[in-house]
């Protein structure tokens, strides 16, 4: 009898730390859903009016965000990258990759081959998770913030941010980190210019700097 007791409150104790888990992930969809939402029901109809579209299937959207982190000093200690590449995947939710040299560079003692940066692709739900939690925590946190410039469109509807501190990021522990270690994220959409690129996102809600009347 005990026995079967004690079966009993395994099963218990299994699903009670099971809940948590099924609670962010509902949580997750809902942030998800609302970005989703927000794009189809506000962004499309303003594009498709401000521009003219003729076809719904013209309005560019988001197609994927890109995340670079750049380690130079790995070149010294490769532990560095390790570290970078934990707190990478910490931010973005997503297993990263690692980034060699494309060539040597004498001066910076750098061999081709060799590991120097980790990179994460987003797509879909965890795009718009990272996109969700990047402008409307991590943005707000960084020093003396006043919006990001307009002049990183690379004329072809994408758009790169640079960012100094990863330490932006609530999810990283300032007191665990051994370097401080900068980034860039890049948003890469359907649009064909930048005007449009830009509408979507500020759509979004990314926070450009406004511009000062003459």
């Amino acid at each position: 009898m005990a026995k079967q007791t004690k079966q009993e409150t395994g099963k218990k104790t299994k699903k009670a730390a099971a809940a948590p888990a099924k609670d962010k992930a509902e949580s997750t969809v809902k942030v998800d859903a609302r970005l989703a939402s927000m794009y189809r029901e506000e962004i499309v109809p303003k594009l498709k009016e401000k521009f003219g579209y003729s076809n719904i299937m013209e309005v560019p959207k988001l197609e994927k965000i890109v995340v670079n982190m750049g380690v130079g000093d790995a070149v010294q200690d490769s532990k560095l990258l390790d570290e970078a590449v934990k707190e990478l995947e910490t931010i973005t939710g997503q297993k990263a990759s690692i980034r060699a040299a494309k060539k040597s560079i004498s001066n910076f003692k750098l061999r081709e081959g060799m590991k120097i940066g980790a990179k994460v692709t987003l797509r879909k739900e965890r795009m718009y998770e990272f996109l969700d939690r990047l402008v409307n925590v991590a943005l707000p946190r960084v020093r003396d913030f006043r919006g990001i410039s307009d002049k990183s469109f690379d004329g072809r509807g994408n758009y790169t941010l640079g960012i100094q501190e990863q330490i932006i990021f609530p999810e990283i522990n300032v007191d665990k980190i051994t370097k401080v270690l900068g980034m860039d994220v890049t948003f890469v959409t359907t649009a064909k210019t930048d005007a449009e690129a830009f509408e979507l996102l500020s759509g979004f809600g990314v926070p450009f700097r406004k511009k000062e009347a003459n």
